[in-house]
């Protein structure tokens, strides 16, 4: 199982928010590409960005900090938060990010979506962000009514490859993952599922090696509820 340890930005820090809160905002460091070296050097191959000013009102103001990231080290990065159109798909892939992110616009636009899975295939992930079992956008504020495991279901059918799932009641509490959720995402054939929201234990890992290709690590990492090494070691 790959894991991405996670780099929320916002105006060029690493932060986290509790639950997409910008309210409820820690800063970690002025510093992302440090944040980025330290991941590496504990052995991470892959890393998890996103753009949270991207997010809110789609500024471009963390540009700088991932091209930083992108350039100076030899990671996998993907990013989300924000793009809503191919300019930005563009730019990031440029860049030389290895998959971009798309969230609200994926729901939104499905004839956009379909048409940059055409044309950027496994490049093109989707961000599925879920509310008692509904996927929400517009930064979580939103919930639609498309359930979300029908959502994945439609995905996989029009090409996506790589899936991140985050049930929002379980992000920034370190309480714990969804596990079930991922269990019943691992039926469905074509999807690589990320799983994202809440993962803070060691067997939590363990667990989700059986299920699904890839899990992100974020605010259990800053507060040393997991040590990124022995998460990694867990997750071969």
């Amino acid at each position: 199982m790959e894991l991405f340890p996670a780099i929320d930005l916002r105006d060029g820090q690493a932060v986290r928010l509790f639950q997409g809160d910008y309210d409820q905002m820690t800063v970690y460091s002025s510093s992302p590409a440090e944040v980025a070296r330290q991941f590496k050097a504990k052995g991470a191959k892959n890393l998890h960005l996103v753009d949270l000013d991207g997010a809110k009102d789609g500024r471009l103001v963390n540009f700088e900090s991932i091209r930083q990231i992108v350039s100076d080290l030899d990671l996998f990065v993907e990013v989300g938060g924000g793009i809503r159109d191919e300019d930005r798909i563009r730019q990031y892939l440029d860049l030389g990010v290895g998959r971009v992110i798309l969230g609200t616009i994926a729901v939104k636009d499905t004839g956009f979506l379909e048409k940059m899975v055409a044309k950027y295939k496994e490049k093109i992930a989707v961000g599925v962000d879920v509310k008692d079992g509904y996927v929400a956008i517009n930064g979580w504020k939103e919930v639609t009514e498309r359930e979300g495991m029908e959502f994945c279901r439609y995905l996989a059918g029009i090409g996506v490859k790589t899936v991140i799932y985050t049930d929002i009641s379980r992000d920034g509490g370190l309480k714990g993952t969804n596990l079930e959720a991922y269990r019943r995402l691992a039926e469905i054939d074509g999807l690589d599922i990320v799983a994202s929201g809440g993962i803070s234990f060691e067997e939590e890992i363990t667990a989700l090696k059986e299920t699904t290709y890839g899990a992100i690590l974020g605010k259990a990492l800053y507060d040393g509820l997991l040590d990124l090494e022995q998460a990694l070691r867990l997750a071969e």
